[in-house]
């Protein structure tokens, strides 16, 4: 990791933007490098991620690898994959069940500083609607992740949440089409 990177990580983990939001407290949870070739942008982390400070530790995290077709040892190796959600920290719930969604205030101060300083980025998984959004502009989640083909550096995937499995039952060409396309693209890459 750079010095400048190592800088601005630290900066990002003391960060209290909106601390007065967070119902359990500012506690970032990222993973950049300098040496990463491929970056996933999520969502925010949950209770469970919040509290081992471990991005994508949950049953969420279990079905994104599975999507890659990787284990753990390679997808929490710095050098190769850096991670970078739309909210560093738990945002809370929403009072009919299911997390908040990602604080706005974040990926505007943070996101644009982190790429500036990981040069080797060569795909980015967009990893549910808020990161899609932001990154591809307004559109429906299905058709990002029908039109990968327009965003050569980004793949756009559905969130992989328990709720997701009703998705792609009716979706079946993402596991015909879109998944064998990631696992080729994540392999190609680390």
């Amino acid at each position: 990791m750079s010095a400048a990177l190592a800088t601005l990580a630290a900066q990002a983990r003391a960060c209290t933007l909106c601390a007065a939001h967070l119902p359990l407290g500012p506690r970032p949870v990222f993973r950049v490098s300098t040496a990463a070739k491929l970056l996933i942008i999520g969502q925010a982390p949950g209770t469970r991620v919040h509290a081992s400070g471990i991005p994508w530790n949950d049953a969420s995290g279990e079905r994104l690898r599975g999507w890659m077709g990787i284990g753990p040892d390679i997808f929490y190796d710095e050098s190769r994959i850096a991670i970078m959600p739309m909210g560093f920290c738990y945002p809370g719930a929403l009072p009919n069940g299911g997390d908040a969604p990602p604080r706005l205030e974040c990926a505007p101060a943070w996101h644009g500083k982190f790429l500036a300083l990981m040069p080797r980025l060569q795909l980015t998984l967009l990893v549910g609607s808020y990161a899609q959004k932001r990154y591809l502009g307004p559109g429906g989640m299905a058709a990002n992740v029908r039109a990968q083909a327009a965003y050569p550096r980004f793949l756009a995937l559905p969130h992989p949440s328990w709720r997701t499995g009703f998705w792609e039952a009716k979706n079946p060409w993402f596991s015909a089409e879109i998944l064998p396309r990631l696992r080729a693209r994540v392999a190609q890459l680390i």
